[in-house]
């Protein structure tokens, strides 16, 4: 009995131990800014049929894996579920014709500006001073946010203008978070239909871009501090998008950077909602309890995919 008392006390007094090591490692390390480029209508065969050195890069050297938008399949739907951490029936936002002000469904819960809670405000509640910047060529992504949550708010008329925006932002703010969105390879979608050789320049020029916005920051001296993601917010068919087809609902994600590990295939179900839990996470704050994403924990070193049983064959 008393050495059985002795076992007991022994693990009590390890328990503190084993807890607070498993609490340092409640998040990520490193990550002291967050970025994303987000390329409007890249769908994953466009990726893999056009040459993308900069991208093919990040997908080395980083964790990558598909992720399934939100239908309908068009833009607004997917970068309001990407800043809002939910889909459509929860935020409100079912087509690019959306605002704040005439919508037809409401979000289930919002602010006092009626937004459903994003990525914007829920660190600026808890991060009022940090740099939080948005930039983007296709003027409807200034329709999903809270436009007051952000330190600046840019809209541009090329792709190349935003990136170039974005290298000097980064190089004299160092912001917290960016978000940006290029435009270009869904015009040439729409303008040429997808999968042609007009396409895949526009995914090749993308990608040069991306490879600007990367020298940046490594002129800023953030590069190893930094989380970047890449993701789209649809496919397409011929020249259009919207439906439920494999080329339309499947993009490519890929994650970059500090506390992120290399080479790594995602091997969990992907949702373009999960990623502001994931901003949150890697940054070390609390999500909206009103986000229906999951963090993509797995793609961190110090963090394993959970095991779906039920997925198994």
């Amino acid at each position: 009995m008393k050495k059985q008392m002795i076992l007991w006390l022994a693990s009590a007094l390890l328990l503190p131990v084993c807890v607070a090591a498993k609490a340092r490692l409640a998040f990520p390390k490193g990550v002291k800014h967050v970025v994303i480029i987000g390329i409007d209508g890249l769908s994953v065969a466009g990726l893999a049929g056009a040459v993308t050195p900069h991208l093919d890069a990040l997908t080395r050297e980083g964790a990558a894996g598909r992720a399934r938008v939100v239908l309908p399949s068009y833009s607004a739907p997917n970068w309001a579920s990407m800043l809002a951490g939910a889909g459509p029936e929860a935020h409100g936002v079912t087509s690019n014709e959306w605002r704040v002000n005439r919508r037809d469904l409401d979000p289930v819960v919002a602010n006092e500006r009626g937004f459903f809670p994003t990525v914007l405000s829920v660190i600026r509640a808890q991060r009022p001073a940090a740099g939080l910047a948005m930039f983007y060529h296709w003027e409807g992504i200034a329709h999903l946010f809270e436009q007051e949550a952000a330190t600046v708010s840019r809209r541009f008329p090329t792709d190349d203008e935003t990136a170039g925006a974005i290298a000097r932002y980064l190089r004299e703010e160092k912001p917290l978070f960016l978000f940006s969105q290029l435009d270009e390879v869904d015009a040439a979608g729409h303008a040429a239909g997808h999968m042609t050789p007009a396409y895949l320049q526009a995914v090749h020029h993308a990608d040069s871009l991306v490879g600007v916005i990367m020298q940046a920051l490594r002129e800023a001296g953030i590069e190893r501090e930094t989380l970047l993601v890449v993701i789209s917010d649809h496919g397409g068919t011929g020249r259009g998008h919207g439906g439920n087809s494999p080329g339309e609902v499947s993009v490519p994600c890929i994650l970059h950077g500090a506390g992120v590990k290399r080479g790594y295939a995602i091997p969990v179900p992907l949702y373009v909602y999960d990623l502001a839990p994931t901003v949150t996470f890697a940054l070390g704050l609390q999500g909206s309890p009103a986000w229906r994403g999951k963090a993509i924990r797995c793609a961190f070193e110090g963090f394993e995919a959970e095991d779906d049983p039920l997925a198994r064959p």
